[in-house]
């Protein structure tokens, strides 16, 4: 079911995130009304006190909610992948979906919507093909998360409408790019591995307007969001270090990486996903930003 174009009542988990941030102010651009899951008291009528660790969450706030949108879940960028970490990454995740769930459950008048994270990581390393939302799991750590996470979801009530965000690389300062930031800033901008692996990427501003896409749509399911023009890892990284005015002269080799980071350099550097946003385009989204450079123009722009 649709929802209707009318200013909605939205709560987001997560909202002080990177896309959370950029979600809740495009949306109050809209017209919406934003109300953000916190774990402290609230400090003002815009937040509700929650406790995923405990399941904590009076199902009473989502009477008269249109959508409810989880964006929370440990960073991937923090490293390294200690075994405690690893452990996090998915508990994280887990517990928000179960507590925000079994919230949806027990209330007589569940979201319309449910809009749930979820990562272009559950699809392995696939090099050679085109992974479109309907594409099977992969293998590795990030694919059992997922696979995990988008169960979890699964339980959300019959009455209400599942999408799960399969999201790719946000092109921004912040998060899984940033290390590169400084990196390329002093001259060592470098080819990751063999620099054919597609990096599934997008912009940070067509991500949160994806989200509102969203909301008023009747996709449901795994939705990719990735942007229409896959890139490779060599060519982001040369479009990074061209915008920063930096050479782009080096090359780390695919063994140095895998040993040297371990799992997060194998499953976030040297997999490749070529993700395409079939459902999206299908669905009449327009992307603002359709290449990676035009999505790093928007970012040196901001």
């Amino acid at each position: 079911m649709a929802l209707p174009v009318a200013s909605l009542r939205i709560l987001i988990s997560g909202a002080s995130g990177l896309i959370g941030t950029e979600l809740a102010q495009q949306l109050r651009l809209a017209g919406h009304s934003v109300f953000s899951f916190v774990r402290h008291e609230p400090r003002s009528n815009s937040e509700i006190r929650w406790d995923p660790s405990s399941g904590y969450l009076d199902e009473k706030v989502l009477v008269g909610a249109d959508a409810v949108i989880n964006l929370s879940g440990a960073s991937l960028g923090r490293l390294p992948w200690s075994a405690d970490y690893q452990k996090k990454i998915l508990t994280s995740r887990l517990e928000t979906t179960k507590t925000l769930v079994d919230s949806m459950g027990r209330s007589g008048r569940p979201p319309i919507t449910f809009l749930c994270a979820s990562a272009v990581g559950v699809y392995g390393d696939r090099p050679g093909v085109s992974l479109s939302d309907g594409s099977s799991s992969g293998d590795g750590f990030l694919a059992d998360v997922v696979e995990a996470w988008e169960k979890a979801a699964r339980r959300t009530p019959a009455a209400t409408r599942l999408v799960s965000l399969r999201t790719g690389l946000v092109i921004a300062t912040q998060g899984a790019l940033q290390p590169l930031f400084p990196l390329t800033k002093l001259g060592l901008g470098a080819r990751i591995g063999s620099g054919d692996q597609h990096w599934p990427w997008i912009s940070l501003y067509d991500e949160a307007a994806a989200i509102r896409h969203l909301l008023n749509s009747s996709l449901s399911g795994p939705i990719n969001l990735a942007g229409p023009v896959p890139a490779t890892s060599e060519r982001v990284t040369s479009t990074l270090a061209r915008k920063l005015h930096r050479p782009h002269l080096f090359a780390l080799p695919t063994k140095l990486v895998a040993t040297g980071m371990g799992l997060p350099g194998r499953e976030l550097l040297l997999a490749s996903q070529k993700v395409i946003p079939s459902a999206l385009l299908a669905d009449g989204f327009n992307f603002r930003h359709p290449s990676v450079e035009s999505a790093f123009d928007a970012l040196f722009t901001r």
